[in-house]
């Protein structure tokens, strides 16, 4: 029952390495700034529907109370999860600036 590497099925063995083409520089950096922007954007946009439902909910135009609490809890997670991102990235960055060359 001795069974070799090659034995077993090319799915459970890893991919090898492709090379993959660079990105230059400019490009990677124009591609993070817009992903950042558009996390931010994200952010916002549910705080405003939030804060939206909410004023609706007190001048007695929306009667569905499930609704507003439930959009005010989603964007009360994604405000959370950027700020934990934010502290995650800050950590990161500060070992980073601690390690000697």
């Amino acid at each position: 029952m001795n069974q070799s590497i090659t034995g077993i099925a090319p799915s459970y063995l890893p991919a090898k390495a492709s090379a993959k083409p660079k990105i230059p520089a400019g490009e990677a950096q124009a591609d993070f700034a817009n992903t950042l922007k558009a996390a931010i954007q994200h952010v916002n946009d549910t705080q405003v529907a939030s804060n939206q439902k909410t004023e609706s909910l007190a001048k007695g135009e929306i009667n569905d109370l499930h609704d507003v609490m439930i959009t005010a809890q989603k964007a009360s997670i994604t405000l959370e999860t950027s700020v934990q991102i934010q502290r995650k990235v800050i950590d990161a960055y500060n070992e980073i600036m601690r390690m000697q060359v």
